[in-house]
């Protein structure tokens, strides 16, 4: 007897064109947040819309042309430049729940995504106040 798998969270979704759509729906938001567009140096968001994209995809069970374009996503290191503490972890989450909805992202995956986004935030913390 064979055990079939569940279906991953990139497959739950809808694929690649998903994730481009959140990741796309997430900076739209940062490049008006008054908290989160300070961080970001760049004039135009979609270097980072693009790496957040393909690390999703692949943390979520799709493709990894993430690792093959950056190597290991090494989060706390790549955001160590960063000053983060709870009021950029708090826009953040906000910005990135506000894309599930937007994108409509259905459950189960809903609730796995957002408690993973909720939790990875409050890992990169890098600050206290």
């Amino acid at each position: 007897m064979t055990q079939e798998r569940a279906p991953s969270i990139y497959e739950q979704v809808g694929g690649k064109e998903t994730f481009e759509r959140l990741a796309s729906e997430f900076y739209d938001g940062v490049d008006k947040d008054p908290v989160l567009r300070p961080l970001f140096v760049e004039e135009s968001l979609d270097l980072p819309k693009r790496r957040l994209a393909l690390f999703l995809i692949q943390y979520f069970g799709g493709p990894q042309q993430y690792m093959l374009e950056r190597g290991h996503p090494r989060l706390r290191l790549r955001h160590l430049p960063f000053s983060i503490g709870p009021e950029e972890r708090d826009a953040w989450v906000e910005r990135m729940l506000a894309a599930i909805d937007a994108v409509g992202i259905a459950e189960p995956a809903r609730s796995e995504m957002r408690n993973y986004f909720q939790a990875a935030a409050t890992f990169l913390m890098n600050r206290t106040g």
